[in-house]
């Protein structure tokens, strides 16, 4: 079993001799390994069950310690860094042969960032290589914002987890991709791309696709169609008008009690969970669930009580997992679309796909 500590150095000599070990960030745990190992990756890649075509991040201290990995950083990438790292930013930038393919999906480019958790960077203190670190988390599920969350899927594949704590942020990082000609972000993140634009006056270009399996290479992590996804289905809507319909069609479908492979709903009690932003459901639509479902339960899970995106974030893969875990069908409201909540819907577009 896997064994839950604060010791660095006991994570660092684990890492050293080439095990992942999961370490807290500000954004989510991470799953981490030397980023220059073939080998200590293939773990990585083998515990997550994470296909080999989805590319890692490389975690260092400093800036100074993440220019021999790349060949060249270019000025805005400075602009970048001295603004919000250490933070929530990944930056894709061309890397060197330090790195090896296998960390980049065999792309000729890698993600690079500067956690600020102040664990994460005593640990990347005291080791003398980079670490890769996706979340610790089965590939494509809900991501752990506390150590008893990996523990939940990783425990029974990895010998340590680094506790530091619930993850400050709760949302993984933003992602910007500048190895062509323009900034491209990939991903939002901890750090609201439109804040990003408005602090630096700059645009940055968006994607107008995702990636699906298994068409290719993802350029990044976070950007395949479907991901961040429950064990149970979720649909996601805007409104109360939406939620009328979805609560409608459920009860005369009976949705929730659609089987899955990956857990065992036949036997539990059909019930449905919601994940609203600010607010519990109106009156009149818990009446009505309580009035037609024949003794399914409803669940209630709210992000932030005072409307603060913030706090929503921090909650957010939390709240999804308690849901995952007592229901058999999942309705997410979606959170405005500005600042953090263009993160959060984000995942809960992929996660309901």
């Amino acid at each position: 079993m896997v064994i839950v500590g604060n010791s660095i150095p006991q994570a660092a000599t684990w890492l050293q001799n080439g095990f992942p070990v999961a370490i807290p960030t500000e954004t989510v745990y991470g799953l981490a390994a030397n980023a220059c190992d073939p080998d200590a990756l293939l773990k990585v890649f083998a515990a997550k069950k994470r296909p080999l075509f989805d590319p890692l991040i490389v975690h260092l201290p400093s800036l100074n310690a993440i220019v021999p990995y790349t060949q060249e950083i270019p000025p805005f990438a400075y602009a970048l860094w001295e603004r919000y790292s250490p933070g929530p930013l990944t930056l894709v930038l061309r890397k060197s042969k330090l790195l090896p393919d296998l960390l980049s999906s065999g792309l000729p480019t890698a993600g690079f960032r500067i956690p600020a958790h102040p664990i994460a960077l005593d640990l990347l203190n005291a080791i003398d290589f980079p670490l890769a670190a996706p979340s610790a988390n089965l590939f494509g599920r809900v991501s752990p914002t506390t150590a008893s969350h990996v523990v939940d899927q990783l425990g029974d594949t990895i010998p340590y987890i680094l506790d530091g704590g619930p993850c400050l942020i709760g949302l993984e990082s933003t992602i910007i991709d500048l190895s062509g000609p323009y900034p491209v972000l990939l991903r939002e993140g901890g750090i609201p791309s439109h804040q990003i634009e408005d602090d630096l006056k700059i645009s940055l270009q968006r994607p107008q696709h995702t990636f699906r399996l298994p068409e290719g290479f993802a350029p990044s992590p976070g950007t395949l169609e479907s991901h961040y996804a429950p064990i149970v289905p979720m649909e996601c809507y805007h409104n109360n008008e939406e939620l009328s319909t979805a609560i409608r069609r459920i009860l005369l479908k009976k949705e929730i009690g659609w089987p899955n492979p990956e857990v065992e709903i036949s036997e539990r009690t059909p019930s449905l969970g919601m994940l609203r932003f600010q607010s519990d459901i109106p009156k009149t639509f818990r009446q009505l669930w309580e009035d037609s479902a024949r003794g399914a339960s409803l669940n209630v899970e709210i992000l932030s009580q005072s409307g603060d995106l913030k706090e929503a974030a921090r909650n957010f893969f939390a709240a999804l997992r308690k849901l995952e875990r007592d229901n058999t069908y999942i309705l997410a409201e979606k959170a405005p679309d500005h600042g953090l909540g263009l993160a959060i819907n984000d995942r809960l577009q992929r996660g309901s796909k």
